[in-house]
């Protein structure tokens, strides 16, 4: 019996292409002391991957060239060398591209959804995303009511979480998307106030239409225009809460930025997350909000690939702003 993984072909030189990656067969691991054999069911695909593929220094190790693509799964445990863990097991928290991966038991989470919730939302809204909107919101952004809170890419996986925390604390929303049926989504179905398409009209006009006396809060995904035309329209004690700068990360060098003058004038909070940092919050969101999933209440959306030889096509796409919502490839059935 044999897996299949993606692994790195190559670094890509700006935006990743096909050549980039390669599909290949690989004898099947066996797990170790202490280790557990997952096989996928779903695997994330996440914008923090670029960085992973860039070969720079950042916050985690890249991924050699040769080496398996990494990503977020959930699976079902086939063999385990750990008591806690038994075959049949399904658990989050196995990292690879790839049809079976061996992993330490600790890094695992067993998880039994309740009815309502499936298990491909232990990826997006009661996982990684998840918990960065809620920790985002709880540490940085505490939204009070009546105050302006600014989304970028507001249909996506952590901004459409965010954006609903800030509506539930009483804040006036408004999101950032790329498109018409993206825009319409969020107000529609996620309850934003407002929607501005950056791909139509002017960021500036928008922004003054929408938010007339200024900016509260601002989760920042995406950097480069937007984030020049927020600046100036960031109030007195704004947070600022930098998440993600997707529409940067191919880049050969990074943009200039604006004038830091501003956090001294205005007294900004300007905070960057990574939430690794905080893992206890990972049981007390999927605490919170899984009761708001099975009821409907917390909305998301996700965009599902067949395959894993089709992951890194839709990795790209991502790159490019083409999924909408959270976007998963279904590696396996459920169930065998």
């Amino acid at each position: 019996m044999s897996r299949q993984s993606v692994i790195l072909k190559s670094r890509p030189v700006g935006a990743p292409k096909p050549g980039n990656f390669e599909l290949v067969e690989q004898k099947m691991p066996l797990p170790g002391p202490g280790e557990v054999l997952t096989r996928t069911i779903f695997l994330s695909l996440d914008p923090y991957m670029r960085g992973r593929i860039s070969g720079r220094a950042s916050y985690a190790a890249p991924i050699p060239e040769g080496g398996d693509m990494m990503g977020e799964t959930v699976g079902e445990v086939l063999a385990s060398h750990d008591a806690a863990f038994e075959p049949g097991d399904i658990v989050v928290g196995a990292y690879g591209w790839a049809t079976h991966v061996v992993t330490p038991g600790a890094r695992l989470t067993k998880i039994a959804p309740p009815a309502g919730v499936p298990l491909s939302a232990y990826l997006g809204v009661l996982g990684m995303p998840g918990v960065t909107a809620y920790s985002a919101m709880t540490d940085i952004g505490q939204v009070q009511p009546g105050e302006t809170v600014v989304i970028s890419a507001a249909s996506g996986a952590v901004g459409s979480v965010a954006g609903q925390l800030a509506k539930r604390a009483g804040g006036k929303v408004i999101g950032v998307a790329g498109g018409a049926d993206k825009c319409l989504f969020v107000q529609e179905t996620l309850g934003f106030d407002a929607c501005i398409d950056h791909r139509a009209g002017s960021l500036e006009t928008e922004l003054d239409v929408f938010c007339p006396e200024g900016i509260d809060v601002y989760f920042e995904n995406v950097g480069g225009a937007l984030q020049k035309a927020v600046w100036p329209r960031l109030k007195v004690f704004a947070r600022m809460i930098m998440c993600g700068m997707v529409a940067e990360y191919n880049a050969a060098a990074p943009e200039p930025g604006p004038s830091l003058m501003a956090v001294v004038a205005k007294r900004l909070r300007v905070e960057g997350l990574i939430v690794s940092d905080k893992p206890h919050r990972f049981a007390e969101w999927r605490a919170l909000a899984a009761p708001w999933v099975a009821d409907g209440s917390l909305k998301y959306r996700e965009d599902v690939v067949d395959g894993l030889e089709n992951a890194s096509a839709a990795f790209i796409g991502l790159l490019e702003g083409r999924n909408f919502g959270k976007l998963l490839v279904r590696v396996g059935p459920d169930a065998i």
